[in-house]
């Protein structure tokens, strides 16, 4: 396949992956394999944790307390903050030295930490927060780590459709226990898509946003929204969807778990533009690897709006 402006973004090569630029295995150099060992074996352990949680009250006929962030269509919930509070007390008790990025206390802190090459969990308690609220089952626990800036390990998973996600660098990415890959679609007329609308409401945000929506709209087979970023991508990791895409996200903790994911089951993860993929700048264009160059152009043609987070700079954080 001829490669393009995404030569040094995320690759995934199945069994064999690895993240573009590094050699197989050397974005955990720093960390043992008997240390990420037990980093999967607790990261699976507060997923499943935290997934009980989240049926149990998405099953609920009690009304959930609901809060807003940045607007009407921004949520979160005792939900999101229960779940949060799980996952990053068991990892602590195990690993008290790893770093975290959190959705919910970086909301309350309102500053977002600095990513370094320490280990670092990224973690989206409750992704799809509307569509847990309205009881729309497209709603996943993300626990995500990074070693030198770089996804290692992901998890993602949905306890109301039962589809657990799982992945390591260099071994291969599962769906409850079986190996999954991309699809192998190289047309983009006969691409289905996904991407999200985001939280934004201003005029020319929105005005941008549809404009990437109709271009590609014109040129492939469909287009879905399902209202999760990271059960999207997973959706383009088990073939389901050809590619996704998204701009202004909440933050790394929407795509870190799923990126690792995306790239262990043979897809490709990069920036919208077609540049490198930085886990922290708030966009991410995920393929099945043969639909990355179209996909990039198509979107890099639609001018941005004035709230669409910019391109990482070319000195930033690749992945």
């Amino acid at each position: 396949k001829k490669r393009g402006a995404s030569e040094a973004s995320i690759e995934g090569t199945g069994s064999s992956g690895r993240f573009a630029g590094l050699g197989k295995g050397a974005a955990a150099m720093s960390v043992s394999e008997e240390v990420l060992d037990a980093c999967e074996e607790v990261a699976e352990r507060v997923a499943r944790e935290a997934g009980a949680v989240i049926l149990n009250a998405i099953g609920s006929t009690k009304k959930k307390a609901t809060q807003t962030k940045t607007s009407d269509a921004d949520l979160v919930t005792e939900t999101d903050q229960e779940c949060e509070r799980i996952i990053v007390r068991r990892i602590k008790e195990r690993f008290p030295d790893h770093r975290f990025i959190g959705e919910e206390e970086t909301s309350e802190t309102g500053v977002m930490p600095v990513l370094t090459d320490e280990p670092t969990w990224m973690i989206d308690p409750v992704d799809g927060t509307t569509n847990f609220v309205h009881g729309f089952p497209f709603v996943c626990v993300c626990v995500g780590l990074c070693v030198r800036k770089r996804p290692v390990l992901g998890i993602v998973y949905n306890p109301v459709m039962g589809e657990f996600f799982k992945a390591r660098e260099g071994r291969g990415a599962t769906l409850n226990g079986n190996r999954i890959e991309v699809s192998g679609t190289s047309e983009l007329g006969q691409a289905v898509f996904a991407t999200e609308i985001g939280t934004k409401r201003d005029q020319g945000t929105i005005d941008s946003t549809y404009g990437r929506v109709s271009a590609l709209t014109s040129l492939a087979r469909s287009v879905r929204m399902c209202g999760s970023c990271a059960c999207n991508m997973t959706g383009v990791a088990c073939g389901r969807l050809d590619g996704f895409y998204e701009l202004g996200f909440g933050g790394p903790w929407d795509v870190a778990a799923a990126a690792c994911i995306v790239t262990e089951a043979g897809g490709k993860v990069l920036d919208p533009e077609g540049g490198p993929f930085d886990v922290m700048s708030r966009r991410v264009l995920a393929t099945n690897a043969c639909l990355d160059a179209e996909m990039s152009r198509v979107l890099s043609g639609v001018p941005p709006g004035p709230s669409d987070p910019p391109p990482p700079k070319p000195n930033g954080i690749a992945c």
